[in-house]
């Protein structure tokens, strides 16, 4: 499979307190600016970007989409030769669906809304049909900080099992209007530490719970103690059956988001308490290979204003660390290209400095290096390494 670099549109749009939209294409300009921002993308000599329209402003009413202000975009990124990774919900859902993603609804019209994406772009074959669910679902429904801004575990357990249902519905919607599309799966590679000795049983939990959202996309089984606790807050049976199903085998990779800061310290009250240092991208992704059997596409990284350069070369190297041990590892991807507007929690957060270029497009130093990177490594990064050959001789 080609290997592909990339960058991305941060095209996120959660409501935050007070109902307001933080709709990051909004705010950074982009729906002004987008025949820019793809001059940028194709300077940097990538090959492919995270990209989709706001699901919220294209998805219209429960059986009507709008593709005006994204079909321009979609053509040009075929121009030029780029391809798409489609991100179709990225954080936020239509203000229609007025109990948003604890909505029953959701599911089927978001599959309705997948299948006529694939109709109407029949070339991209790359998808991302819900942006990292767990911390969709986390944030939504269990903390408290967006959208229907809940703090359950019920409540979570239902915005879980709807965002996995749409996104598995999603999959065959997709499939039946492209049937070799290749599914990117997008969760973010987070990994939580006790902070002291008395807190292993409360990381031990919040590791469990993160790994949700792929076992039951991917029909894994699951951690121990957490089928009862879907059980227990009002998963069903049917439902847990319905995701025991395999689809699209062979047709999906693991496309892991690991920003700095990433894993995080959690105290023995289950209180998460601050970022840490721990194993870096390579361990934790071995370990999603392990466990899910999948490629991997290291989907995202950052890290702000000069320290990006270094950052870059050590998430790459992790990269090659990674790949030279065998794992088929297919893509590699500096999010996003500008500056965000937000921390994506909070209307008032400062813009963070993480983006190729900043929001008057002007290039930071990473842009040079990661362009530097590609023109070094693009060629030989097509040909697969000689670990991998042996796993795939032996298979």
């Amino acid at each position: 499979m080609t290997f592909l670099f990339a960058t991305s549109i941060e095209n996120s749009y959660p409501r935050v307190a007070g109902g307001v939209r933080l709709d990051q294409m909004d705010r950074t300009g982009h729906y002004a600016w987008w025949e820019r921002d793809l001059s940028l993308i194709h300077s940097l000599g990538v090959s492919a970007v995270r990209y989709g329209p706001a699901y919220y402003r294209t998805h219209v009413a429960p059986h009507d989409v709008c593709w005006e202000g994204c079909d321009e975009p979609m053509l040009r990124l075929r121009e030029l030769g780029i391809d798409v990774i489609a991100d179709l919900c990225h954080f936020g859902l239509p203000n229609w669906l007025e109990l948003g993603f604890q909505d029953e609804a959701f599911p089927v019209l978001f599959a309705e809304y997948a299948r006529a994406f694939a109709r109407q772009y029949p070339w991209v074959r790359y998808f991302t049909p819900i942006a990292q669910i767990f911390t969709c679902a986390s944030n939504s429904a269990l903390l408290g900080h967006w959208n229907e801004r809940l703090a359950s575990n019920a409540t979570f357990v239902r915005a879980l099992g709807h965002l996995c249902m749409a996104h598995e519905l999603a999959v065959e919607a997709i499939l039946s209007e492209r049937p070799d599309a290749i599914i990117v799966q997008s969760e973010s590679l987070t990994h939580y530490h006790p902070a002291g000795q008395d807190a292993q049983r409360s990381a031990d939990r919040w590791n469990a719970l993160k790994q949700l959202a792929l076992d039951l996309t991917l029909g894994h089984d699951l951690a121990p103690g957490m089928a009862g606790y879907l059980h227990q807050h009002g998963m069903s049976a049917i439902d847990l059956r319905f995701f025991q199903e395999t689809r699209a085998p062979g047709q999906r990779m693991l496309g892991l988001v690991y920003p700095s800061g990433n894993e995080r310290r959690v105290a023995s009250t289950g209180r998460i308490t601050g970022a840490r240092d721990g194993f870096g991208f390579a361990a934790l992704a071995t370990a999603y290979h392990r466990r899910y059997g999948l490629p991997v596409f290291h989907l995202g990284t950052s890290r702000a204003g000069s320290q990006g350069p270094a950052w870059l070369r050590e998430q790459w190297d992790q990269l090659l660390l990674l790949r030279s041990a065998g794992v088929p590892v297919h893509g590699f991807a500096w999010h996003p290209l500008i500056d965000p507007a937000t921390d994506g929690m909070h209307e008032s957060a400062p813009m963070l400095e993480t983006g190729l270029f900043d929001q008057g497009r002007r290039e930071r130093a990473t842009a040079g290096a990661y362009r530097r990177l590609i023109a070094q490594w693009g060629t030989l990064m097509q040909s697969e390494p000689e670990s991998e050959r042996r796993s795939n001789a032996s298979a």
